[in-house]
Parts: C-alpha cells; sequence; structure tokens
C-alpha cells in the first residue's frame, strides 16, 4: 500500500523524490524543415517533454519555447512552471528548438554544409512551435478554435525572447507569454551595455577590494606573460590547462576569460546551482573573495586570479585540468548558436576603459569576416531580427509580461517599463538572468517573490478573460 502511495505522490507533483528531478513523458512530432516553402516537403523529428499530472483536459496549456540547448536542461531548471501549473491544472509541454539536442533536421551532417544549417533561424524555431501547439490541440480533440486550450508560453534568455515573439507573431496560438531575461532590445542597445552590467556586479560584489579594478588589470599582466614562450608555459602549468598554449590560443585564452566572467554575473544566483556550472552561492562574492591581491607585479596577480577562477572551474575539485577550447556554457550549445549570432541574432558587444575589460570596439567588417571563416555564409542583414520582430516598437504588443533582474548584464536590452495596460514589465533590482523562472528556493529576494506573485495574478486574468468570452465558461 504504501509503494502505491508514495507512486501516487510522484505523478501528482510531477517530480522524482528520489533524485529531485522534474519527470515528463518525451515525445516527438514531424515538422516541415521549411514552413515558408511550398516546394520542400522534407520534414524532420522535433522532441518535446509533456507532464499531464495536474491537468483536467480544460485547463492551460504551458508551454516553454526552448532555447540554445539540450531541452532537458531548460525542464530541470524552470521550476517556476512546475510549481504553479497544479493551481491552474495546466499541461507542461517543453518544446525542444530546432537544431538544438535531439532535434536535428538532417540528424549529422545538420551542420556540415550551409545547405543544411540554413534552416537554423527563429521565425522557423516559432513555426516549430506552433506546430507543436496544434498537434497537442488536436489530440486532445481541440481542433477548432472555439475549443481550443489556452496556452501560455514561457521562455528565459532566448528562451523569453522566442515566447515574445510567438504571442506577437502567432496571438491566434498563444493566449500570452512570460518572458524572463529576455534582451528583445539588445540588437539596437548600446554596445558598452553587457559589459558595463558585468563589471557594476563585479564591482558591488566586493567586500575588501575592489574586484573590477584588479581585473582591469590583469589583462595587461596577462598580455605580458603569454607574450612569450616562456611565459605562456608558466601559464598553462599554473592555471593547470588541458593544452599548452601557444601563440595562436592567446586570444582564445582571453575570450574565454570575458565568457566566464559574464556567465558568472549572468548566474550569480544566491544559493547553490549547476545550471552553466557547478557553483556555490553567490558565485561572484565567492570569487572576488579569493582575489585579494596585495601585489600588482605580473605572475603573482595571475596566480591569484587563477585560484579565483576555481570557483567556475573547478568548484567540485573533480576537474584534472582546464579546458579553455571547451564551451564553458554548461548545457547551452554555443556552437549551433554561433550560427544564429552570425546571421539574425547580431547583438553589437564592446567594451571602454570604464570596463573591467580590455577596452574593445564593436567591429562589424571583422565580426561578419569571422563568421564566414566558421560557416561560409554572408551577412545579408544585420537589422534582420528588428525587422522581423519589430525591435522596441512595441505598441501593437499585448498580453506579454517582461521580467529583469538588474543586475543581469542581458537586462541591459530588456523591456523594463510598462508598454501598455497588457504589456507590463516587472523589475527585480537584486536578481541575476531569469532567477524568476527558477523554482522557489529560501535564498529568494522578495523582489523575487513578489515577480512570481505577480506574474501568476495576470495569468488568471487572461485565462479566465478567454474562458468567459471564448468558451462561455468560468475560470477560478
Amino acid at each position: 500500500m504504501k509503494c502505491s502511495v508514495l507512486f501516487i505522490e510522484i505523478l501528482i507533483f510531477g517530480i522524482n523524490f528520489s533524485s529531485g528531478e522534474y519527470v515528463y513523458n518525451v515525445n516527438y512530432v514531424d515538422v516541415p524543415v521549411d514552413h515558408f516553402s511550398f516546394t520542400n516537403n522534407a520534414t524532420f523529428k522535433l522532441r518535446y517533454l509533456i507532464n499531464s499530472s495536474y491537468w483536467n483536459n480544460d485547463g492551460p496549456i504551458f508551454f516553454y519555447t526552448g532555447n540554445e540547448g539540450d531541452i532537458n536542461t531548460f525542464a530541470q531548471n524552470s521550476g517556476f512552471i512546475w510549481e504553479i501549473a497544479p493551481s491552474f491544472k495546466a499541461l507542461i509541454v517543453f518544446c525542444e528548438h530546432r537544431y538544438y539536442g535531439t532535434s536535428l533536421p538532417f540528424g549529422d551532417k545538420s551542420f556540415s554544409d550551409p545547405i543544411y544549417v540554413g534552416y537554423l533561424h527563429s521565425a522557423q524555431a516559432l513555426a516549430d512551435f506552433v506546430y507543436v501547439i496544434d498537434h497537442i490541440q488536436t489530440l486532445n480533440g481541440n481542433g477548432e478554435d472555439d475549443s481550443k486550450n489556452p496556452v501560455i508560453a514561457f521562455g528565459g534568455s532566448y528562451g523569453g525572447m522566442l515566447s515574445s515573439w510567438l504571442r506577437m507573431k502567432y496571438p491566434s496560438s498563444v493566449l500570452g507569454a512570460v518572458a524572463s531575461s529576455a534582451p528583445i532590445l539588445q540588437f539596437e542597445t548600446p554596445c558598452d551595455v553587457f559589459s558595463s552590467i558585468v563589471t557594476s556586479v563585479f564591482r558591488t560584489s566586493s567586500e575588501t577590494n575592489d574586484c573590477a579594478d584588479v581585473i582591469k588589470k590583469s589583462w595587461s599582466a596577462l598580455r605580458n606573460v603569454t607574450g612569450s614562450a616562456e611565459g605562456r608555459q608558466w601559464l598553462t602549468k599554473t592555471w593547470k590547462l588541458c593544452d599548452t598554449l601557444k601563440d595562436n590560443d592567446v586570444e582564445v585564452l582571453f575570450n574565454w576569460l570575458q565568457d566566464v566572467y559574464g556567465n558568472l554575473a549572468i548566474v550569480n544566483y544566491p544559493y547553490p546551482t549547476s545550471f552553466l556550472s557547478t557553483l556555490p552561492a553567490n558565485p561572484v562574492k565567492a570569487f572576488c573573495s579569493k582575489l585579494p591581491v596585495t601585489t600588482h607585479k605580473p605572475k603573482p596577480l595571475i596566480e591569484e586570479l587563477g585560484r579565483a577562477l576555481n570557483i567556475y572551474t573547478n568548484y567540485t575539485k573533480q576537474t584534472k585540468c582546464v579546458n579553455i577550447t571547451k564551451s564553458s556554457w554548461g548545457g547551452i550549445d554555443d556552437f549551433a548558436w554561433n550560427f544564429q549570432a552570425c546571421t539574425e541574432m547580431i547583438m553589437p558587444m564592446c567594451s571602454t576603459k570604464r570596463d573591467m575589460f580590455e577596452e574593445q570596439a564593436w567591429n562589424y567588417t571583422k565580426f561578419s569576416q569571422d563568421c564566414y571563416e566558421v560557416w561560409k555564409v554572408h551577412i545579408a542583414r544585420p537589422n534582420l531580427a528588428i525587422r522581423e520582430y519589430g525591435g522596441k516598437h512595441l505598441a501593437a504588443a499585448s498580453n506579454i509580461i517582461f521580467t529583469n533582474g538588474l543586475m543581469d548584464p542581458w537586462s541591459g536590452g530588456g523591456v523594463l517599463q510598462n508598454v501598455s495596460r497588457s504589456v507590463y514589465a516587472i523589475v527585480m533590482p537584486d536578481t541575476a538572468h531569469h532567477l524568476d523562472l527558477r523554482g522557489y528556493n529560501i535564498a529568494d529576494p522578495p523582489s523575487v517573490l513578489n515577480a512570481r506573485y505577480h506574474i501568476q495574478v495576470v495569468i488568471r486574468k487572461w485565462i479566465r478573460t478567454y474562458y468567459r468570452e471564448y468558451l462561455n465558461m468560468y475560470y477560478h
């Protein structure tokens, strides 16, 4: 009897208590490779995850628009959706983005040639999502518009951009959207905003020193040491790099460091996590505490910086060496994302002398050349995303909630003010990247708890209006 009761509890709450992971069924649906062609009838299998434990057939569909990575990663790191689904009697769906995870249109050949990878585009992904939504509605016997379950789209970061665009482009398929840390304005935001916010996070996280200032000084120290074969050999040994640092690896190292600092700020959560890397609570503060710096001489400074970097690279003390050629993004697929960043998601980035990074201007010509060397594709329209989705012109949008933590480097490209009576902006001054979309933790600041409360209030308002006006039903 006890085993039966335990099984029922697991089914009801949608979580495997032995592992602490959310559970779901894995399904696939055939979707067109090209939704916008009348001559290409090719299809591929798109993966989606589904959990109906809380659903009563009449409830809404909570639909997560997949990001740049394996969909399981986002299903396990979006606890807020799982926590509110029971009170809404919602069906939970996490849909994978094409070209990520197992949803590869051409299998192993998907990235081998521009003729294959050219279908990696946000507009195609949005059409995939609509296709899956229609598929699920049909399975539930709701093929007609006047009987469909209301769909609320959720997404964080790029996924949040997609959820907001899904509502804008396909309002008949999606009733409303929650877009957490969605930098939809990043395309036309000053290029130094991201670096400036990262610098601010490191500066305010320092208790005994100006951590950002120490990092600023470290770039010249690193240039000094890596300028010789002997110095590169010393750095390889000191930082326990997996491969001996060569002259043409120096820029790779510098780019890797920039990513690590940015990622530390992005996942600067108030409790331990393993989203991008296994990290302690408040990882930027932990990093800065390891960087006291009593000297500005190059080698001692670099030694102390290496110890601080262990917070990101080897917090578990299980890593034997540091691989700077491996993505620092953890569960995020930076290879496929690079194609999108080179073709449609072109977000100008730079840093100034006021930032903790090396001063670097935005160089579109070099960016375009670098992209062509990797993908053999020329950038035809650098402002494609703005033309496709409207950029900052959101007056015609409706039923969208934008949430942003001001300690998130991507918040500089976020919607930080209400646009209209139905497009809301919720700002959390003391939080990092889409913390509100994660599950409850006792360390969550009041601003996050308040944001989650207001999100639920607005969603319930949307759904009540939908049931009353379209289905002539009362929803409570």
